[in-house]
């Protein structure tokens, strides 16, 4: 159902993760940063905790049957294979969405599947954006409060690929799109419910980036907004993070050459001038992801670092980094 109302906790009787302690964690990132990656790997380290987790996406990308190289997910709740966990898949599709909406609160399934064919639903999503924002936020907060016959949650934890942070306040507030729409009805209380959910201790929005200067950005921007909007953010996860190589050292040609010597490689100018620029840009890219680091403490939110694969990510890669969430402090 899309219409219950938050109204604080639910019993539950599973454990808690001190480190991920919301319920509905909401990852966004600027795009190409990886953000479907790691919501995916974090609802792989919640699973691990020995309850479902549900995953989903609302951009109509299908970026999760591509990453675990699926079939196009329908619009229901089906059950990863191979995970080795309890991890449930679901994009939310704006039209089936509102079908939903239609048919719950004003009994036209029927009439809302024949408005489909002449593509009304389609007009609709697309000339209001705020109601099609509305349905996706109502389905993720429906999963994330759902309730079965016992009381218990039915997922313990929900991850949202939400969309990017240049569009994450205006998807998140749903109260301020709402209030263009209607005054009153279904849409007002459905909003106020999903604003109740997204503004309280059950969510948490975690900001994925990249050591570059524009994600970095685009992250103390979504911040702002978000603190503006009364919404709790969880942690930044700096993602695809390399080590350094060589770090504080001040190599020359002279020491370049001996090297290569050493290993049995050609010392010839060329080789050693090109090396040496190499060497140079990586400690300059080093110093310049140094600085962003420290823009990212400035920020006084918690920031972990995930490690770039250089296999590529695959089913084992979001297993492996789901376990170095797992291990966050």
């Amino acid at each position: 159902m899309l219409n219950d109302a938050y109204d604080g906790p639910v019993q539950d009787r599973g454990a808690r993760d001190t480190a991920w302690p919301a319920r509905l964690h909401v990852v966004t990132g600027k795009g190409g940063v990886g953000k479907t990656t790691v919501a995916a790997a974090l609802a792989f380290a919640l699973a691990a905790q020995g309850q479902r987790t549900l995953l989903v996406e609302v951009e109509g990308r299908q970026g999760l049957a591509q990453l675990f190289e699926l079939e196009p997910l329908p619009y229901a709740e089906r059950r990863l294979p191979d995970a080795g966990v309890d991890v449930r898949l679901l994009a939310v599709d704006p039209e089936e969405a509102l079908l939903e909406y239609l048919d719950l609160f004003y009994r036209m399934g029927a009439a809302g599947r024949a408005l489909r064919k002449l593509g009304a639903i389609d007009f609709a999503t697309t000339v209001a954006p705020g109601l099609r924002d509305i349905l996706l936020t109502g389905k993720v907060k429906e999963a994330t409060t759902r309730t079965d016959d016992s009381g218990r949650r039915v997922y313990r934890a929900v991850v949202l690929d939400a969309p990017p942070t240049g569009r994450i306040g205006r998807f998140l507030n749903v109260t301020a799109e709402a209030a263009k729409l209607a005054k009153l009805g279904p849409i007002k209380s459905q909003s106020e419910g999903v604003a109740a959910l997204l503004r309280s201790p059950m969510t948490s929005v975690h900001l994925v980036t990249l050591l570059e200067e524009m994600p970095v950005q685009e992250t103390a921007d979504a911040l702002r907004e978000l603190a503006t909007l009364n919404i709790p953010v969880g942690k930044v996860i700096v993602n695809c993070a390399r080590p350094p190589l060589l770090a504080g050292d001040r190599l020359t040609q002279a020491e370049l050459k001996r090297g290569l010597a050493a290993v049995g490689l050609p010392d010839d100018r060329r080789t050693v001038t090109a090396l040496l620029a190499e060497a140079r840009d990586h400690q300059a890219r080093h110093a310049l992801e140094q600085e962003l680091r420290g823009e990212l403490a400035a920020l006084r939110r918690p920031v972990m670092e995930l490690p770039l694969l250089p296999d590529g990510i695959d089913m084992a890669g979001v297993q492996h980094l789901a376990k170095l969430l797992s291990a966050a402090p």
